[in-house]
């Protein structure tokens, strides 16, 4: 019965949608969108009916339903076949692209199809194996079906599995599980599969949640950092969020959010998972609002503590600079994401504030309202705590997130809004948003969007804007009235010219409001008068603004004067007086003004008041049009066309404000318009502001076609005639592109005339005789630039004759006209379901006149140019040749501009016909003669030919719609528009051959003549190429823009909705021009244009290239006939070093759209690369910059062919067709087979050819040779030719550096394609799907439920032997799974080759003997060429460890014991830093090589390698030298089980201080090797006990190297001994749950732990009393403590910070005071300082803080050192504003007692720090708790003041003069401190305010106190008085007239004098 309701419902709202706000809905419903029973009809299309009926408004019949259905099933069925067949580019692609099409017309598939289809595209997107392009190609495909949520519901309609993505993914993020080293051919791009997870997530059902988990969270662990943010990347991607329809308690969201928070808290300082887990929440309170079964309060589905949490997390993100402390996050805890990176959202789609805006918007309900702890009340407290740093004269990097953040949280609740009002956001009453939680929203982000609309940045300005006018949406009695009372001032010229600017922007974004909402409304046309003057030519921007305001108000109102035939009123009299009135209230109320028209003013008088204001509509316009002309006057020169300058700007806003104001007026304000306008036009001739006029014209023209024209045409006629006639204009040719001033007259009236004929309909026939008769006199007269001019005339005409639009401009359908207008017709919104619209359809009478023109101009242009080229016309070549150069680029020109306004006319059917009328069936035998190949065996040539350009001699059916075509082709203009195509064709062959021979250099021709060409080819069936879609579909998107409110549809005014429908038009057109077939013709002129393309003159090669590039789109089968002779002229190019043929050739081949038919056909690739090759040396810097562009281009010609995709049968078949289509299928995928085959044997043929070059060419061309070669030689079958093996191995260790990296990492490439292909035991379907085999890995189950496995597991890390080696560090660091993975330590088999590999393998050992060994190691020793190369390589490394495999099995020419002896000679007495980095490299590489062979071996090795690495260690580090063997240190250690080089890290760990060694750098050295080994084992480092008893005693060392290391190792160390380790996935949720609802608190310290510390800074108190004060030199008490900070430094800026909580207040607190004291140490008191400012940015949690606040207080009350004091606040501070969500009231307010009563401190500074503390926490206080401060601080310190003056003086003592020696009493001094307290305690209050304008109530009355009470003191009250005062008025500067009247006239009095100087002093 429900679903029935709803259905029942939902019909009657579309039938019925007049009822103004609500009448439509949003983009997506919540996730459980409707469940109605009518919703399971499959064969239905959509979830809720189209807004818009966009076929109903077509001025022709449409094709039916049946029709759209029968074309998309038969696209499927292709689809279907080229998916089987495995043709998926081209196939695939092209059916994809046609149902792209389909869906671009807006059909839609029933729901059933597009289910199949999604499914079908998930599964391509993500198939192993597939092309990447393609795929690509297929994602974005998936994304358009998905792209609106409600086109298939989540979970009902659909789900999807998350595995394939996960598997994806993990290729990228956790490439040691997937085993294989990817070649990049087969990785995607990540941005890719990160965007399909925004889709696909939505479709992942809830039931997968414990899956997930079960597989994602076992691999968290922070030992190595990079784990922990992968895992939680991988969850916000993936994490489904949609509410579970089972009642299933483990799927509920706070099932498993206290683990999400306990993941949270374990990375500590990260903005990277504070911006994750917000995304992750936010979506997940999106889509829980909507599910009733999911709980929900005042904090939506999150718990208090958890809102907390977030609200606290928000502070930190938007980056508010708080006093003196750092920022809360560490850079270094980012760092260490790694790969993660990858998985990060895209920042600029993504922002931050999105997230936070949508949490909060999608969590409050009427709840929020009476809660005290509710979101709503964290809201306003955070905006509150913000506020101040909103006004533009505070702007910084925090500025755009801020306005960033409220403009989606305006935004968010609009949409929520609006679409809960239209049901289509279904959720439970009691949640739904409701009026008083609304006006509460606004009135919480009202003053500060206030501020932000004056921002300084433009960003922000923008965004502030948009937020004012959501709000205003929402609730326009709060935000008008401020609005207008800003706007008055502003407009009326009475501030700064900035707000004038933001005040006219204000009124444009507001005017649609404004115009419905009562009382406001009559404010508009007042409102439009005081905007004029904006129009002003001396600012420009403001006039745009000015112009889009005008604009968006004439959308909305009808400019009719509403005072006629009315009685009551007459006049604006009545109006002009309200609005003083309204004006001068709105001055005396100031900003706080209330205006409440909806109750204060009756419904009667509101009308009256509009009427009246409407009588003054006719001064506006003719004010208007005056400005208007004085700004085109006075208009400067543009200095280029479309350069995007002001003066451009204002000439195109103008027309788009002209045409909605002129359909605006009443008839009588029309006639007066036309008639200033036509008189200025026949009365002026502006140059500069000709394109300005002749677009007003326009607009006149067509608002109303019959009468402007007959007012403006014979006006227009009669002044060309006068100006050609008697002003001689246009009677010679000019030079340059300069109008001369003799032609601007006729050029300015014929701009006039052609604007005045284009798109007015058939009024223009009228003048039919007068139009025809000028343009042929136009033409026979004029010469030089006007006739570019007349052939455009031409061209208008043309266009208005033969095109189908819309000529309907006016707001209202004509029944209301007709009815009359009045008041409620004010900013009434159209229902787009109820038009009516007025088209032009050409009838035949246009046609034919359309023809006639035609005819005789295009005729004309013929004759013309056959004579200029067979030299039969009077204008000959002689001389310079100009004049005739000048009359063929004009006729050219002609019959361009003839081509294109007809094009409509011309039918592809009969432009693909030769005319000849033979047909089509001599094609195709003549084609492979016509590419210049004998056709030997045909069907090899054509099976050869890509398919995607449809080069099949079966073209692809094409799928057509009627779109409105008017002639038939038995019709006789039909006929000879064709004829006369053709005629225009042949002339433009016979001047391109007449001009390639004869004048070749005569450029100016060239260009005209091509785009001629281009015009010819493309301009069949629509205007290609005026780009006519592109540029309506832009103009109307910016038009609606500020139209479009979230949550509503399509709610724009009339003219808007109208030309929707005209670009649906153009859709449909655009869509039927498709490739056409060749004919003879084509042939010839696309042979032309390649014959130019390779020109010797740069502009006539790029003219004829960019036409060549259109035709070759607009042809079927161009490519394979352009690509020979192009081809051809670049080798000869090569040869004879013809620069302009090889940039002619490669420009057209490898950068055009002719390079993928290139590197698809075999038949030319070959050849274009060994052009390309012999092109690298040619000697002219541009052409080698064109080959170093294209290397990449000519590198993915080689890329392998899909060899084997994988997908899942059952999708696929599910969209197979009902008919058998086996053989099609199996002919297609036979033809796909050998085109693979033909093309890998001719790139592997190809491949031996180029090493043969390769091996004798110059360095430069053998590195591009050896580029190709490994992208085509290197294959999985055949892994690569012997030739090739042979070139890479001996290129390795060739001469030159540049070839020899490129060799050896085309070796690495090869050795590593031999594994790969090995693991994946030989098959290419476990290569692709990632299925290796390893046969040293093994599963070794795990001990869950044995309570002491853990201990027994790391236990066994700190003894050398083991069975079996455990290389990852995440199993078992969070969660313990069943098994987990691990390496056998003795392995008895070894990888299998098969013979391939192994005869391979083969090739390469015979040639790697010992002298390439030697030769290889001495380059290795050379001195890198430039610094930055001077470090360990680790791509040496990598050649070395696959070479060195090769030598250990035996399997080389050269032995171990070679090796031995050649490292031994590299290294040689070790003094040379180069010697060390050589041996690094080699050992390093050696030691990783040996650590999957067989024991005896790997012992051999080791005992060769280990004793030399000792002795480094011992004693061979130098400062040069450290470097390279730290980093061979982390090649041999890094993710590996220390087991495996237990020598190393046993004999690290051995290590102890020797404090009598002086040797500091030794010892530091060793320690940093120690830190490194630590740091890349992680928690698997099981020998740290003795290593920090050593470290500890020591602390005090004296060398200042060795105290760092120790301090950053002790760090490590203790960081990597957190693990959590709980026994399941399932466990740790549970404990999590228990604990808390934010989880466990993570990193307790130990026992152990929290006695160490104790320990040591009780020792560090000891040495403290040792020391001597004053004592300069160091004494263990600076020494230890300098450790301890490093070691506290780096423990603070990590993730583990929060272990130290605990000791910050009696532990940490003093010490670090005391260390800051010690002024003769800088450094110590430097790192003490640093540290300090660390404490308050450790995230604590709910009352975590409580002890660190008390001591906080107690030193800054107690402590007898004022530096104490002072430095305490600098926390107190940070920690009040960061933890504003977590302090308790009472600890808030014991902060605020301490702050206040150490302003009596007896130290200065101190009482001035505590003035600024003071003040900066009132300002973040939430409000009611700031209002009680103030009241409570405001009084105490008047008292203070009042209670303490200063003693008067003695009457007799005023002549002496004073010696200023007197020393003040203790009592005076303690008056004095007293005052200066109060006064710097109001001071605080008042400073806490710097920009709210006006300030506060209170605040006069403390200026005033001040003023009296404390200016005059001497000495630093007075002074303090006297800043505080200039202060507060310098920050006010812009405001002050307004704040001025904040005082009273006696404190106005009080203060002059004192706040600002008296006219009189």
């Amino acid at each position: 019965m429900e679903g029935a309701r709803e259905y029942i419902s939902e019909m009657i709202s579309s039938l019925d949608r007049r009822d103004g706000l609500v009448n439509s809905g949003a983009t997506s419903p919540g996730v459980g969108g409707s469940k109605g029973p009518n919703m399971e009809n499959h064969s239905a299309t959509r979830n809720r009916p189209r807004t818009y009926p966009y076929f109903r408004y077509l001025p022709y019949q449409v094709e039916d339903d049946a029709q759209r259905r029968e074309n998309l099933q038969d696209i499927i069925h292709n689809l279907y076949v080229a998916v089987e067949a495995g043709d998926f580019s081209p196939g695939a692609l092209h059916w994809t692209r046609e149902i792209r099409n389909w869906l671009g017309l807006k059909f839609d598939p029933t729901k059933e199809q597009r289910i199949r289809l999604v499914k079908l595209y998930y599964e391509l997107a993500l198939a192993p194996g597939l092309d990447v392009t393609a795929a690509e190609r297929f994602a974005s495909m998936f994304m358009v079906l998905t792209k609106r949520k409600h086109y298939l519901r989540p979970n009902v309609d659909l789900t999807l599995d998350w595995k394939p993505l996960f598997r994806e993914l993990k290729v990228f993020v956790l490439p040691s599980e997937a085993g294989m080293v990817h070649s990049t051919n087969i990785k995607r791009n990540i941005r890719t599969l990160t965007k399909l997870c925004t889709f696909a997530q939505l479709y992942f059902e809830p039931q997968v949640i414990p899956a997930m988990l079960e597989e994602i969270l076992p691999r968290f662990s922070t030992s190595f950092a990079e784990e922990a943010f992968v895992v939680v990347g991988l969850l916000n991607l993936l994490f489904p969020t949609a509410p579970p329809a089972s009642d299933d308690e483990r799927l509920l969201p706070q099932h498993y959010l206290p683990a999400m928070f306990h993941l949270w808290s374990l990375m500590n300082r990260s903005r990277v998972f504070d911006t994750t887990f917000l995304d992750l929440f936010s979506r997940l309170a999106r889509d829980s609002l909507t599910s009733p079964s999911i709980p929900f309060t005042d904090c939506g589905i999150y718990t208090q503590e958890q809102t907390t949490l977030i609200f606290t997390a928000i502070l930190r993100m938007l980056d508010i600079p708080v006093g003196q402390a750092t920022s809360p996050y560490s850079g270094s805890v980012d760092l260490s994401a790694g790969l993660a990176i990858l998985l990060e959202r895209d920042q600029k789609k993504h922002p931050t504030a999105h997230h936070i805006a949508r949490w909060i918007i999608m969590s409050l309900s009427p709840a929020c309202m009476d809660s005290a702890t509710s979101i709503l009340t964290k809201l306003e407290g955070l905006i509150q705590a913000v506020e101040t740093f909103f006004h533009p004269s505070n702007s910084g990097g925090w500025t755009k997130t801020l306005h960033q953040l409220v403009y989606y949280l305006a935004d968010f609740f609009v949409m929520r809004w609006n679409r809960e009002k239209s049901g289509e956001m279904e959720l439970p009453e009691e949640r739904k948003l409701n009026e008083p939680l609304k006006r509460r929203f606004v009135m919480c982000l009202r003053e500060v969007v206030f501020m932000g609309i004056y921002s300084k940045s433009g960003t922000a300005m923008n965004f502030a804007l948009s937020t004012l006018q959501s709000l205003a949406y929402l609730e326009p009695d709060l935000i008008l009235p401020g609005v207008l009372q800003r706007i008055y001032p502003s407009l009326q010229g009475l501030v700064e010219v900035h707000r004038t600017t933001s005040s006219l922007r204000a009124l444009q974004v507001l005017s649609r409001i404004m115009v419905r909402t009562k009382g406001f409304r009559c404010h508009v046309t007042t409102m439009l008068g005081l905007a004029l003057p904006g129009i002003d030519a001396n600012d420009l921007e403001k006039t745009l603004y000015t112009l889009s305001y005008i604009q968006s108000v004439c959308y909305n109102i009808p400019l009719y004067d509403l005072t006629e035939g009315q009685d009551d009123v007459s006049g604006s009299m009545l109006a002009s007086q309200w609005i003083g009135s309204e004006v001068e209230r709105m001055e005396q109320d100031g900003i706080n003004v209330e205006v409440d028209y909806k109750n204060g003013l009756n419904d009667k008088d509101e009308e009256l008041i509009l009427r009246s204001s409407t009588s003054t509509f006719a001064e506006f316009v003719s004010a208007f049009l005056g400005k208007v002309f004085t700004l085109l006057e006075n208009l400067p020169d543009a200095a280029r066309v479309r350069s995007g300058s002001p003066e451009e700007n204002v000439i195109n806003t103008l027309p788009a404000t002209f045409t909605p104001l002129l359909a605006a007026l009443s008839p009588e304000l029309y006639n007066l318009a036309l008639n200033k306008v036509a008189v200025f036009v026949s009365n002026h001739v502006i140059h500069q502001a000709r394109d300005a006029m002749a677009f007003i014209c326009s607009a006149l023209c067509k608002v109303n076609p019959a009468k402007a024209l007959k007012r403006l045409v014979p006006v227009l006629i009669q002044s060309i005639r006068t100006e050609i006639d008697e002003n001689g204009a246009a009677s010679t040719r000019n030079t340059g592109s300069d109008v001369l001033p003799r032609d601007r007259g006729l050029v300015w009236s014929i701009s006039m005339l052609s604007m005045c004929v284009v798109h007015v309909g058939d009024a223009v026939m009228e003048h039919k005789k007068a139009l025809f008769d000028i343009a042929e006199y136009m033409q026979q007269k004029c010469k030089g630039i006007p006739t570019v001019h007349v052939s455009n005339y031409v061209h208008h005409l043309l266009l208005n004759l033969t095109g189908t639009y819309i000529c309907d401009y006016s707001l209202y359908e004509e029944d209301v006209y007709a009815r009359g207008l009045g008041p409620n017709d004010w900013g009434m919104i159209p229902d787009p379901q109820q038009l009516n619209i007025a088209w032009h359809v050409p009838n035949r009478e246009e046609i034919e006149f359309a023809v006639e023109l035609f005819r005789s101009q295009g005729g004309n242009a013929v004759r013309q140019l056959t004579s200029l080229t067979d030299g039969t016309s009077p204008i000959k070549r002689i001389g310079t040749g100009k004049e005739w150069s000048d009359e063929v680029s004009r006729n050219l020109v002609l019959i361009r501009l003839l081509l294109s306004g007809v094009s409509v006319l011309f039918d592809a059917e009969a432009a693909s016909k030769d005319s000849d009328a033979s047909g089509n069936d001599n094609e195709d035998v003549d084609m492979p003669l016509a590419n210049g190949h004998v056709p030997e065996d045909l069907d090899a040539e054509t099976s050869q030919i890509p398919i995607e350009e449809a080069e099949e001699n079966e073209a692809r059916p094409t799928y057509k719609y009627p779109a409105g075509y008017m002639l038939t082709d038995n019709d006789s203009l039909y006929k000879e528009l064709h004829d006369l195509r053709q005629k225009a064709g042949g002339t433009l062959h016979a001047v391109h051959e007449f001009l390639v021979q004869k004048q070749q250099d005569d450029v100016a021709c060239f260009g005209p003549l091509y785009t001629a060409y281009r015009s010819w080819f493309i301009d069949v069936g629509i205007e290609r190429s005026a780009h006519v879609l592109d540029r309506v579909t832009r103009l109307l998107a910016a038009d609606i823009h500020p139209y479009k409110i979230s949550g509503l549809r399509k709610e724009y005014p009339r003219p808007l909705l109208l030309r929707r429908a005209n670009v649906y038009h153009l859709q449909r057109l655009r869509h039927n021009s498709y490739p056409r077939p060749k004919t003879e013709l084509t042939k010839t002129l696309l042979l032309d244009l390649a014959q130019s393309s390779v020109s010797s003159y740069t502009e006539v090669r790029r003219n004829a290239q960019s036409a060549g590039e259109a035709a070759l789109k607009a042809i079927v089968g161009a490519r394979p006939l352009v690509i020979p002779p192009l081809l051809q002229a670049l080798e000869e190019g090569v040869a004879q070093n013809d620069f302009a043929l090889i940039k002619g050739g490669m420009y057209a081949l490898v950068f055009g759209t002719l390079s993928r038919t290139v590197a698809r056909d075999w038949r030319y690739a070959p050849r274009v690369i060994k052009a390309y090759i012999s092109a690298t040396t040619a000697d002219k810097a541009s052409v080698q910059k064109l080959c170093s562009t294209a290397t990449l281009q000519i590198m993915d010609f080689g890329r392998p062919l899909e060899r084997m995709v994988v997908l899942d049968k059952d999708i696929i078949r599910s969209i197979s067709p009902s008919e058998d289509v086996n053989d099609k299928v199996e002919k297609v995928k036979a033809k796909v087979l050998k085109k693979r085959a033909n093309v890998e044997s001719k790139m592997a043929a190809l491949s031996d050819e180029l090493v043969d070059l390769a091996r004798i060419s110059h360095w430069k061309k053998a590195s591009r040779t050896a580029a190709i070669i490994i992208s085509l030689g290197l294959r999985f079958e055949s892994i690569a030719s012997e030739k090739m093996v042979d070139l890479m191995v001996r290129g390795a260790i060739e001469s030159h550096p540049g070839l020899r990296s490129l060799y050896g990492g085309a070796l690495v490439a090869l050795f590593s394609l031999v594994d790969t292909r090995a693991n994946a035991q030989h098959k290419y379907e476990n290569y692709i799907t990632d299925n290796p085999y390893h046969p040293a890995k093994v599963k070794i189950p795990t001990k869950q439920d044995d309570p002491s496995w853990t201990n027994e597991y790391l236990a066994s890390f700190a003894r050398p032997e083991a069975d079996y080696y455990v290389d990852h560090e995440h199993p078992g660091w969070l969660v313990w799974e069943e098994t987990m993975t691990a390496y056998k330590a003795n392995p008895k088999t070894d990888i299998e080759y098969d013979s391939v590999e192994q005869g391979t393998l083969d090739q390469i050992g015979k040639i790697l003997n010992r002298e390439w060994f030697s030769v290889l190691f001495d380059y290795f020793k050379q001195e890198p060429r430039d610094a930055g190369a001077d470090r360990f390589r680790i791509s040496n490394a990598m050649l070395l460890y696959y070479a060195f495999q090769l030598l250990l099995h035996g399997s080389t020419a050269a032995t171990f014991s070679d090796i031995k002896e050649e490292t031994a000679r590299i290294f040689g007495d070790g003094t040379d830093k180069h010697q060390h980095r050589a041996a690094a490299e080699i050992l390093g590489a050696l030691l990783s090589s040996a650590a999957d062979v067989r024991l005896e071996l790997r012992t051999e090795v080791w005992e060769f390698v280990f004793p030399i690495v000792q002795k480094v260690f011992a004693d061979g580090l130098t400062p040069e030298n450290s470097s390279y063997w730290i980093s061979c240190l982390h090649m041999i250690l890094h993710g590996k089980d220390p087991r495996r080089s237990w020598p190393i890290v046993d004999s690290l760990a051995s290590f102890r201080l020797d404090m009598s060694s002086n040797a500091a750098f030794k010892e530091s050295s060793k320690i940093q090797l120690l830190c490194q080994c630590v740091s890349d084992l992680g928690w698997h480092f099981q020998l740290e006990k003795p290593i920090i008893d050593d470290f500890l005693m020591h602390i005090d060392h004296p060398y200042k190297g060795v105290r760092e290391a120790m301090g950053g190792t002790l760090a490590v160390l203790y960081r990597t001994r957190y693990h959590e380790s709980y026994k399941d996935v399932e466990t740790f949720m549970d404990s999590q749950r228990k604990s808390s609802s934010i989880g466990m608190a993570p990193y307790q310290p130990t026992e152990e732990f929290s006695s160490t510390i104790h320990e040591i800074f009780d020792r560090l108190e000891k040495w403290r009393h040792e020391r001597e004060p004053g004592q300069q030199t160091p004494s263990s008490y600076t020494s230890g403590g300098k450790t301890v900070l490093l070691w506290l430094d780096s423990a603070l800026s990590s993730f583990e910070c929060t272990e130290l909580l605990r000791f910050f207040p009696n532990v940490f607190m003093e010490q670090l005071l005391h260390m800051m004291d010690i002024k003769e140490d800088q450094e110590l008191q430097g790192l003490a300082y640093h540290v300090f400012r660390h404490l308050p940015n450790i995230p604590h949690r709910l009352g975590e803080d409580t002890e660190l606040i008390d001591s906080l207080i107690r030193i800054g009350t107690k402590s007898s050192l004022w530096h104490q004091r002072l430095r305490v606040l600098i926390n107190m501070q940070v920690i009040y504003f960061r933890r504003l969500f977590l302090l308790p009231q009472k600890q808030q307010q014991s902060l605020f007692d301490c702050v206040a009563s150490m302003l009596e401190d007896t130290q200065l500074e101190v009482r001035l720090g505590a003035s600024s503390t003071l003040s900066g926490m009132i300002r973040c206080s939430p409000v009611e708790m700031r209002n009680r401060m103030i009241e409570e601080l405001n009084q105490r310190f008047t008292k203070m003041l009042i209670e303490s003056p200063l003693p008067k003086k003695a009457k007799g003592n005023l002549s002496a003069p004073s010696t200023g020696t007197s020393t003040p009493t203790p009592e005076h001094s303690k008056l004095v401190l007293s005052r200066h307290a109060a006064v710097l305690g109001l001071g605080a209050l008042v400073q806490a305010f710097p920009y709210s304008s006006p300030p506060p109530a209170w605040i006069p009355g403390v200026l005033t106190t001040l003023a009296n009470k404390a200016n005059n003191d001497p000495g630093m009250v007075g002074k303090s008085v006297k800043s505080i005062l200039s202060d507060f008025k310098k920050t006010r500067q812009d405001t002050w007239q307004m704040d001025l009247k904040a005082f009273t006239q006696e404190q106005a009095e009080d203060l002059d004098g004192v706040l600002w100087r008296s006219y009189f002093v």
